[in-house]
């Protein structure tokens, strides 16, 4: 009978419309990446305080629902915001403390990541979120999390002391002015201006350290 003839061994395999679940995780992580992206933007250009996430929701063109389900509440998303900021400035702090070079040559390489990171988008907005928008919990651990840079960035410092790269100084008060300086961009650096945020941390760090090393 035709209709039972045997499938050929070298026939073309039929398409599967139903996608694969490696598919199907990276769809959901691209939904999951705009979802965010859209949301950290909105807290930068508005205000944490001044945006809902329905005008996330609407941005995108979906339903609110649609951002618990990828994100959580607005609090859930402002901490994945915060988090993505402060990660790569951890692991540039980790990756300069066993760097080749003086200690000053060390310090100069993650203030340049430092400053770069803080003109992202997460960046920008772990620099500009107070304790205050965070629930207790949450603000330990955010602050936690910075304390551990500031004392990495403290390291660098008395490293480059030690070796004689780096005048004498107060190593709190010359992290507190390096951090200072180079979080201040998070608020006025526009990222359609004519200098990139590569240009403008080289700068900025050559400026910051130009008083740090011996006078001869």
């Amino acid at each position: 009978m035709p209709g039972n003839a045997p499938i050929r061994p070298d026939a073309p395999a039929t398409p599967s419309p139903f996608r694969t679940r490696e598919e199907k995780i990276r769809d959901r992580e691209e939904k999951r990446e705009a979802v965010l992206r859209a949301a950290v933007r909105m807290f930068n250009a508005r205000g944490f305080h001044a945006t809902s996430l329905d005008d996330v929701a609407a941005s995108l063109g979906v339903s609110k629902p649609t951002i618990y389900h990828y994100l959580g509440n607005k609090e859930q998303v402002l901490i994945e915001c915060v988090t993505r900021g402060l990660e790569p400035l951890r692991r540039a702090a980790e990756a300069a403390g066993g760097e080749p070079g003086s200690g000053l040559e060390r310090l100069r390489r993650f203030l340049v990541q430092y400053a770069r990171i803080n003109m992202d988008d997460f960046g920008r907005c772990m620099v500009r979120t107070g304790d205050e928008s965070l629930s207790p919990e949450a603000a330990v651990r955010f602050r936690a999390s910075k304390r551990d840079i500031d004392l990495a960035l403290r390291g660098l410092i008395e490293a480059g002391i030690a070796d004689g790269s780096i005048a004498p100084a107060d190593v709190k008060f010359t992290a507190f002015t390096l951090a200072g300086a180079l979080n201040w961009p998070a608020r006025w650096h526009d990222p359609a201006g004519p200098k990139s945020a590569e240009e403008i941390a080289a700068s900025l760090v050559d400026i910051v350290t130009s008083g740090l090393a011996p006078r001869s």
